[in-house]
């Protein structure tokens, strides 16, 4: 294995002179789910959109295969390889599941129907619902379109953020086991996620961030009874700023 993602040192923000993000650094192995957790506030969902080039990066650098990509534009992710699933508003609800699926494929050409009809055969309630309104599927119908509409541009890399907010328990395991199931295929997960417990089970790695700096990290399997991520999330033990 490789490391498909890295994040050496980023410092991000939305307003200059005043980052959310300091000296970030973490990386994400091709094939593996990392998983980012920490308390609110912490920077978690900032490092994602810093990532996938929606928030300023002042500091540090992002590498795709060894490659810098930190200011890449976000229309051209995909092109690299990466797509991007943000939390909410990541279907188009007004318009069928059908046309979410080809609107995502519209530049693929005479590979787009073939590339649908694989989405389908691999999300069978989507292709039972193609025609319904994407409003109108459920929660954890809605995120699985979003997975789809992710893996229609064949992607290395998927970085997720919190795609299990606002489900219902088995909802949110049946999402996050998709996502585990993913890396067979060899696609890279890197996951800001909510639900500890459960994505602590399912990943390989875990970064524990709290006021915008690492603080932990380490095998996910080790963390999972770790009393320090307690702590961090009930707001005791912090690194000391360098």
């Amino acid at each position: 294995m490789s490391d498909a993602l890295q994040i050496s040192g980023v410092v991000a923000g939305y307003i200059p002179d005043l980052p959310i993000l300091n000296a970030v650094s973490l990386t994400a192995e091709e094939g593996k789910v990392t998983v980012i957790i920490g308390p609110n506030g912490a920077g978690k969902s900032t490092l994602i959109k810093a990532i996938a080039g929606l928030v300023p990066v002042s500091g540090g650098d992002v590498f795709l295969n060894g490659a810098v990509i930190t200011h890449l534009r976000p229309d051209k992710m995909g092109a690299h390889g990466i797509a991007y699933m943000p939390q909410s508003d990541n279907i188009f609800r007004s318009l069928t599941i059908r046309q979410n699926l080809d609107l995502v494929l519209r530049k693929t050409g005479p590979e787009g129907p073939a590339r649908r009809d694989a989405l389908f055969a691999q999300f069978p309630i989507l292709a039972q619902k193609q025609r319904d309104k994407a409003g109108s599927l459920s929660g954890g119908q809605r995120q699985f379109l979003a997975v789809a509409m992710a893996l229609a541009i064949k992607p290395k890399v998927i970085l997720m953020d919190e795609p299990s907010a606002g489900l219902s328990p088995k909802a949110a395991q049946e999402v996050l086991e998709h996502a585990r199931a993913l890396t067979e295929r060899g696609v890279t997960i890197l996951l800001v996620e909510q639900n500890v417990k459960q994505a602590l089970r399912l990943a390989d790695h875990c970064y524990i961030l709290a006021d915008g700096r690492n603080q932990v990290d380490g095998t996910a399997a080790d963390l999972m009874n770790d009393p320090v991520v307690g702590q961090i999330y009930l707001g005791g033990k912090r690194m000391a700023p360098a």
